[in-house]
């Protein structure tokens, strides 16, 4: 893509440029053939055994692109999943100049995040996530500094931790309420037509968020910059719009001697994407700081860090609330709509839930203060985590020193790349690790309260401060909805199983047809 951009640029430069950029192309020509050479001669070793060799198996790959080309489908998870087989569970790949070593099990993974944390616990970002997180400010892209810590603790204290959780129990109260009126309103209105789970649960979950970080769910807001928006309209901006740019690749990151040559296709989507979102943000904060007036306290992360964190900058304020916002509506949603294709999918699994549900709630509606008697349900959830992560690979982490892992050493400046996706994989951890099975989690064998079981949550310092929201949630959602409903998929889907790529949401909308029990 950025090679095409140079020269389809070169047609409309004047003579001299075009000529300077095209002998400018030829240098970089014989830069790339000079580099093969060199690759061929000092073709490094294939496998690495001790503490006293660099990181274990490189995985074989081209001249000068390295394993690019065979990691060009975007799902590097599944790939990584494909050679720890023939590989072993931690190899190292190359894009480009740039190499990675992926950990594909559990101990080793928690080794990094846990026993090596002081020696891997910075991030090092391209220039298109460095735009996408704001430079860092993001909590979970920032190094772990006195930021991070700082920020983190403001987060749980006003809105994930548990104290928090119990002041904002009527915003889930609602959404769940909201969620079943809706699928309810759907069969009253189209009967057994299939119903579309993310354009009832999305919104909701996403107005949720709203209400945590800016007191209120906004329905729309005029931007000075791009005029009246809907509800709808600010979702797209701050969530799948950045989406979008994220799953583009610049292929200048891993080749650092070309940054000079543009890529001005991915360039301008970055700078479009990064104008619309601050210019969003920046309205929704100005209109809520109007409506936070003394008599009218709200209690929301925007109103406690504009009281309790003023040494931050307008920046800053907006990149927090922009990671609260996105991370509820997004991680919840992928679990909460697999759970629930995996329950139509097996109906007996189904089935079995709503016993359960039944033998403890009887003819009540389920609540939160049930979700400790119901093992199945949480089995449930834990399951898809593990079957369908997330995030199946975090932002890479970036040893500042020498460490070890797994028995190999790994110098300083290496990236580490921890594959939840390939660790919930592991045919040595997990039996039949392709199979959505719940029961496995009734097993001793895997304590449901160690979250490394799953590795969703990640671990150690750097542990997702969301995790308890995102449990009650969708446990709470996914009970109800199976209370509720009977639900069954369209023909055809049982084998929909295509994701969008570097996240595991569904690439296309589960549509199910429901039936209500009673």
């Amino acid at each position: 893509m950025g090679l095409l951009d140079a020269v389809v640029d070169l047609h409309a430069m004047p003579a001299t440029g075009a000529a300077i950029a095209l002998g400018s192309l030829a240098v970089v020509w014989c830069l790339l053939s000079l580099l093969i050479i060199v690759w061929y001669v000092h073709e490094p070793g294939r496998r690495l055994k001790s503490v006293d060799s660099t990181p274990p198996c490189k995985i074989p790959g081209l001249p000068v692109i390295g394993n690019a080309f065979q990691l060009r489908e975007k799902k590097p998870h599944m790939t990584f999943v494909k050679w720890a087989k023939t590989y072993g569970p931690i190899f190292s790949v190359r894009a480009g100049s740039k190499s990675f070593v992926v950990l594909n099990n559990i101990d080793v993974a928690k080794e990094a995040m846990v026993t090596r944390f002081s020696s891997i616990s910075t991030r090092k970002l391209s220039k298109a996530l460095s735009i996408l997180t704001f430079d860092k400010c993001m909590v979970v892209s920032s190094d772990y500094d006195d930021f991070h810590k700082t920020m983190k603790r403001h987060i749980i204290q006003n809105v994930l931790g548990p104290n928090a959780q119990k002041r904002h129990r009527g915003h889930r109260d609602t959404l769940v309420a909201n969620i079943v009126k809706d699928f309810h309103a759907h069969v009253k209105n189209n009967g057994l037509q299939p119903v579309n789970f993310r354009n009832i649960f999305q919104p909701e979950l996403f107005g949720l968020a709203m209400k945590e970080t800016l007191g209120s769910d906004v329905q729309s807001i005029y931007v000075e910059e791009l005029g009246r928006l809907s509800k709808h309209d600010i979702f797209r901006v701050l969530f799948e719009d950045n989406l979008e740019v994220a799953l583009d690749v610049d292929w200048r990151d891993f080749f650092p001697y070309l940054e000079w040559i543009p890529n001005r296709t991915l360039e301008r989507k970055l700078e479009t994407m990064d104008f619309r979102r601050q210019a969003v943000m920046k309205a929704l904060i100005r209109e809520q700081r109007k409506q936070v007036t003394s008599d009218e306290e709200k209690n929301c992360y925007l109103n406690y860090l504009l009281t309790e964190a003023k040494t931050l900058t307008e920046k800053q304020i907006g990149s927090l609330l922009w990671e609260v916002i996105v991370e509820s509506s997004d991680t919840t949603l992928v679990t909460a709509e697999w759970a629930m294709f995996e329950l139509a999918k097996n109906p007996k699994l189904q089935d079995r839930l709503y016993h359960e549900i039944q033998s403890v709630c009887g003819s009540d509606k389920i609540t939160e203060e049930k979700l400790c008697q119901l093992p199945y349900l949480d089995a449930v959830v834990h399951e898809t985590l593990r079957k369908h992560p997330p995030l199946p690979i975090p932002f890479p982490r970036f040893a500042h020193e020498d460490t070890e892992l797994g028995g190999y050493y790994v110098p300083a400046g290496s990236e580490i790349a921890i594959n939840f996706y390939g660790c919930n994989m592991d045919e040595n951890q997990w039996e039949k690790p392709e199979e959505w099975n719940p029961e496995r989690f009734l097993n001793s064998k895997y304590d449901i309260k160690d979250m490394h079981k799953t590795m969703a949550f990640g671990g150690g310092k750097r542990v997702c401060t969301g995790s308890l929201q995102a449990m009650l949630v969708t446990c709470s959602t996914i009970g109800r909805l199976v209370q509720e409903f009977e639900w069954r998929l369209k023909d055809g889907d049982e084998e929909d199983m295509d994701i969008v790529g570097i996240i595991s949401q569904k690439l296309r909308p589960m549509h199910a047809i429901i039936r209500p029990r009673n």
